[in-house]
């Protein structure tokens, strides 16, 4: 099993809205890291290059030449949707391409969606809360 931790960017198959079909595409991994749920899966939010995407405050812009776009492992702009989640079984990961940094991990702009990226998967495990 891939070892992977919340922050990594990875190359994955994202599931398209109708759970039918999906796209290669990047993904931050937003599940706590160490969370044992003993299933082959994981929780990750999407990253899109459709700027028409952007102006929500819960999506965040990372800019492929600034530190944290360098980190990731993004080769163009992103956007980062934190309101686009999904669970994916391991299978359908490619590979780890980068980081988020823990300046876009704990970004917080004084909107109320900014906290989307501090997401710990804390359902059923609310003792997890880190």
């Amino acid at each position: 099993m891939t070892n992977y931790s919340r922050g990594d960017v990875i190359l994955t198959l994202f599931p398209n809205a109708d759970l039918v079909t999906a796209k290669k595409r990047p993904a931050v991994i937003v599940q706590a890291t160490g969370l044992n749920t003993g299933l082959p899966q994981i929780v990750i939010c999407a990253i899109t290059t459709n700027f028409a995407r952007r102006g929500q405050p819960f999506r965040l812009f990372v800019a492929k030449d600034s530190p944290e776009g360098q980190a990731s492992g993004i080769i163009s702009d992103s956007v980062i949707m934190t309101d686009c989640l999904a669970t994916v079984r391991l299978e359908f990961t490619y590979r780890k391409i980068g980081v988020m940094t823990a300046a876009v991990m704990e970004k917080r702009d004084g909107s109320p969606y900014c906290e989307s990226l501090r997401l710990k998967i804390i359902i059923n495990f609310p003792e997890l809360i880190l």
